[in-house]
């Protein structure tokens, strides 16, 4: 004999919110911003509809208009002037992320802001940090580099961020920076470590939005292989053993398996989800092929019940209007 079998009972639409294991809330949200200091007005990202480089004398009321909308934190992204080899530009105090961080927290003093910490849109070569020659030719130089993200990490502290976020997966880079943090009398400052990023097909719109595209070669030599699971785990373990506050997967919808894992290292942990998942929905949608609302929601619902606790999406304020409908 079968068992006998559960009859599913149809749920009511009144009923069905009650009964909801994971839902959103604007507090997920991490809005990325992109700031130029080469505009003056906001330049569409071609590859990214619905996104814009911003000038510097904008970037306030960008962020004044999200936290209208619910959204309580941003990462900052900056597009410089100048570009060398050493990445001059990346810690000056008047640089690009330098005075926008000073704007958004005169302007908006409760909004959480977040600086990306890396040298890929601040070099020449567009790699992440001071490139030497090694025995595999031209590449990433380890400890020069943890030397630019300390200085780098410390100037973006200096102009008021609450949250620093090293995203060039470099050995060491977690213990440098809260050392220099310290130092530096910043003890109050997190580390959103990018702890487990890894080398993914889906950055491209980013790097047209950011101009970070490379010169030579690409970053594989420091960004983890997408089929490597115990690397990607082991390198988000040791990033909490030297002292990150949180840690991030990145890219989020190809890696949840991943995102899961990490989040059982007792951590918070965010997910980025990355501009080729929003490109993707974005061309999807203006096609007809699918809706944009309710696949975008669906998208962060599976991030967030894998384990994220903070969610970095570019649909971010899109997103904030939407849960207010829902109210």
């Amino acid at each position: 004999m079968f068992p006998q079998r559960r009859m599913r009972r149809s749920r009511s639409r009144s009923i069905q919110p009650l009964l909801c294991e994971i839902t959103l809330s604007k507090n997920d949200l991490v809005a990325p911003l992109f700031v130029d200091e080469n505009i003056t007005d906001p330049l569409p990202i071609e590859s990214m509809p619905g996104q814009f480089r911003y000038p510097v004398s904008g970037i306030a009321a960008v962020a004044a208009e999200l936290w209208e909308r619910g959204v309580r934190a941003v990462l900052i992204f900056g597009i410089p002037k100048d570009k060398d080899p050493e990445a001059g530009s990346a810690w000056q105090a008047e640089g690009v992320v330098q005075q926008a961080v000073r704007r958004i927290k005169s302007t908006v003093s409760g909004m959480v802001v977040i600086t990306d910490v890396c040298a890929c849109e601040y070099t020449d070569h567009g790699h992440c940090g001071i490139v030497g020659d090694t025995r595999c030719g031209p590449d990433l130089l380890n400890d020069p580099s943890l030397e630019l993200m300390n200085t780098i990490a410390v100037s973006h502290a200096d102009s008021g961020a609450d949250i620093v976020a090293p995203s060039c997966m470099l050995d060491g880079m977690v213990g440098s920076i809260r050392a220099a943090l310290d130092t530096a009398g910043f003890e109050d400052v997190l580390i959103m470590s990018y702890s487990t990023k890894f080398a993914s097909a889906l950055y491209g719109p980013f790097r047209e939005a950011a101009g970070s595209g490379y010169a030579f070669g690409d970053r594989t030599t420091y960004q983890i292989n997408c089929g490597n699971r115990r690397e990607a785990i082991l390198e988000s373990q040791m990033d909490a053993d030297e002292g990150a506050d949180i840690l991030m997967v990145k890219p989020a919808g190809f890696y949840l398996d991943i995102l899961a894992e990490v989040a059982t290292l007792g951590l918070p942990v965010a997910a980025f989800q990355v501009s080729g998942e929003y490109s993707m929905i974005k061309s999807a949608a203006e096609r007809g092929w699918i809706k944009e609302k309710e696949t975008v929601l669906e998208s962060l619902i599976s991030i967030k019940r894998a384990g994220a606790e903070l969610i970095i999406t570019y649909f971010a304020g899109d997103v904030a209007g939407w849960l207010d409908e829902k109210q």
